[in-house]
């Protein structure tokens, strides 16, 4: 499948504007399509980037204590309806002889938040790439979210929050589980 053009992009975004029943030669919608595609360069600029590159740069350390990044503001977009989720991610794992660049693991959560999304899949790609780039012991995920699909529309459920979790290795196990649930706990919204 090739990529349209920037240009197709614009059209297309035009043809949307018509669709719901406006005029996208009016005043207000004239410059709107062009707006339209540059934000989606920032909102699925995940497409663009490797978490592989963004995970290669690690320290060596000789700790062995779970290293928690808690509270990240996460932003993504629904595959199913492309309507925005928004919540907090959390992210922990124990190392095993080497660490990140604590600023690396929000930069791993962005790169697939920043796709066409399911949460469930966002928390398992998270763990999934630190666990095959870092190869700690273990590796924990837990994102809280709030999806416009169903505020904005669908069952209109406005206090509604989407809890899901990603474990590895020793994060498998009960007691480290509840350690780093315990530690992001007074975090969650």
């Amino acid at each position: 499948m090739s990529k349209p053009s920037r240009k197709d992009a614009i059209e297309a975004v035009r043809t949307l504007i018509k669709y719901i029943g406006d005029n996208p030669e009016r005043e207000g919608l004239l410059e709107t399509p062009d707006r339209v595609v540059r934000s989606y360069d920032h909102l699925y600029k995940g497409y663009t980037q490797d978490p592989k590159e963004i995970l290669s740069k690690t320290f060596t350390s000789r700790t062995s204590e779970m290293v928690v990044l808690s509270n990240i503001e996460l932003y993504s977009t629904c595959e199913h309806h492309m309507l925005p989720f928004v919540g907090k991610c959390n992210i922990g794992y124990i190392p095993d002889g080497k660490v990140l660049g604590i600023s690396k693991l929000a930069r791993v959560m962005e790169v697939f938040s920043r796709r066409l999304q399911i949460q469930e899949e966002l928390c398992y790609q998270i763990a999934s790439a630190i666990d095959e780039e870092l190869n700690p012991v273990g590796v924990g995920v837990v994102i809280e979210a709030q999806h416009m699909c169903m505020q904005m529309r669908g069952i209109q459920k406005q206090n509604s929050v989407t809890t899901t979790s990603s474990f590895t290795g020793a994060f498998e196990n009960d007691k480290t589980r509840k350690e780093f649930i315990s530690l992001i706990s007074n975090k969650l919204s």
